[in-house]
């Protein structure tokens, strides 16, 4: 399944103020000179991570991609290492993921949820792999049209998958792309995994200029030869072979709204009824943790000697890339890779905000161009009731169950249910977006009430943090 394009099609109404597109032979306006990875032209965040020179006002359009740095990324309480896509500029030492959607905390796990009737959440490296290794941790989701991803996908869209059907729970499917051009010959899946919901398993992508191979806890699955996939009509290697983020993600292939032929390889239509709904709020993937090792170059080819990566050919092949020292973090949201410095307020009228985040009266455009790609949480502040950090899945008030967690209010069940109320209605989360502002409505004093709630530094909404802790505890 070519997950850029299924997503893209999820995303493409999110930004009103997006309306230009853009393609290969429908390039942005230089107003707005970047081309999302959702196939939309804007500034700002549209210019950081997953944007495409190929299709952007120039190669130059798109912010410097920063380079490979070999870590082992696990999760804190406060989801620290998470930044919300509406407050990263594009330097990596401030954070090591960009996210879109709700991460819950729970357990030194983060979860990835997607409430009743959203398009769910998903977080990409603030880093580029050039070829290397990549290995994550976690327990998918379940359910029917429910789907959990573990990609490398670069911003000319080449692209490495595992990706995970909630009503095949024994089977990972793998599936690699050149460029984002569709090919369905390139699938294959890696069967008799036990049970992918309950049980954590390693997945690891091993990828170098020859070769991709797909391992499960240490054992070799699927293996691709380069060698096999020469291109004698465009002249070339239709391979995977330009930098590429990680990104893992949770997303609805059975929205009703999908493809017929989306929907039926997910497993058919969502049932936003499910169990998974009815007891936490939303369904859910379980990472522990994710860790890359770059590739050892002996020459350009791989290196991650540099500060950055750029393109020097419409081509994007990985003869094209060149490992240099530019600069990748933007001044404010207004900026872009023409203008990195756009919107910078005067040192003298403001304070200066940390080069990676976005200051928020310095980051908010003065244009009419779009800068936030599919949308954002945007939340910021803290629980109401306690404690933001989610330890044991708990939001303030009285503990929940041994294993379980309460938003508040009496103590819950041994299966962490809240004292027996229902379930929070997320009903209203939005379907256009990765922004779930689920119908939350002012009261009389003029703050905010219902399920969308103020959260933690990276959005985490109160649905997500104060059910953190049911999510672990079903039978």
């Amino acid at each position: 399944m070519l997950r850029s394009v299924a997503i893209a099609a999820l995303l493409g109404a999110a930004s009103a103020a997006a309306a230009t597109t853009c393609s290969l032979t429908n390039k942005c306006p230089e107003d707005a000179p970047c081309c999302s990875q959702y196939g939309e032209c804007g500034v700002g965040a549209y210019c950081l991570g997953g944007c495409d020179p190929r299709m952007s006002f120039s190669l130059d359009a798109c912010t410097p991609a920063p380079v490979c740095k070999s870590k082992t990324m696990t999760f804190d309480k406060d989801l620290s290492s998470i930044a919300d896509i509406s407050d990263y500029l594009g330097d990596p030492s401030t954070a090591d993921w960009m996210a879109q959607g709700e991460p819950a905390y729970f357990d030194g796990n983060v979860l990835l949820t997607m409430p009743k009737n959203s398009v769910g959440t998903v977080l990409a490296t603030t880093e580029y792999m050039w070829y290397g290794n990549v290995k994550a941790k976690f327990k998918t989701s379940r359910g029917r049209g429910v789907v959990t991803a573990f990609i490398l996908l670069s911003d000319v869209k080449d692209e490495i998958d595992y990706e995970f059907v909630g009503v095949d729970l024994g089977t990972a499917q793998t599936n690699w792309y050149f460029q984002g051009i569709p090919d369905y010959n390139n699938s294959g899946n890696i069967t008799k995994l036990s049970d992918t919901f309950n049980n954590y398993h390693t997945y690891e992508i091993n990828w170098t200029p020859d070769q991709i191979q797909w391992l499960v806890d240490g054992q070799v699955g699927r293996t691709v030869n380069r060698k096999d996939h020469w291109n004698a009509t465009s002249n070339q290697w239709s391979f995977p072979q330009t930098p590429a983020r990680v990104q893992i993600s949770i997303w609805p292939g059975g929205l009703a709204s999908n493809a017929q032929g989306t929907i039926d390889w997910a497993g058919g239509e969502i049932d936003w009824n499910a169990e998974d709904i009815q007891k936490n709020g939303y369904f859910y993937a379980t990472f522990e943790s994710v860790e890359v090792s770059c590739y050892k170059a002996t020459g350009e080819l791989g290196s991650s000697s540099g500060v950055s990566y750029t393109y020097d050919n419409i081509r994007a092949t990985n003869d094209t890339v060149v490992n240099g020292n530019k600069r990748t973090n933007l001044a404010t949201l207004e900026g872009t890779g023409l203008d990195m410095d756009a919107g910078k307020q005067d040192s003298s009228s403001s304070s200066a905000s940390p080069s990676g985040t976005a200051s928020k009266s310095a980051s908010k455009p003065k244009n009419t161009q779009a800068s936030i790609p599919g949308g954002s949480n945007g939340s910021s502040g803290t629980v109401p009731g306690g404690d933001n950090s989610g330890d044991n899945g708990s939001s303030g008030g009285s503990s929940g169950g041994s294993s379980g967690g309460s938003s508040g209010g009496s103590s819950g069940g041994s299966d962490g249910s809240s004292g027996g109320s229902a379930p929070a209605d997320t009903s209203g989360c939005s379907t256009s977006s990765f922004n779930q502002d689920c119908g939350s409505s002012s009261d009389s004093s003029g703050s905010k009430s219902g399920n969308k709630s103020a959260g933690s530094k990276t959005g985490v909404s109160v649905l997500a943090v104060g059910l953190a802790g049911a999510a672990l505890c079903l039978i």
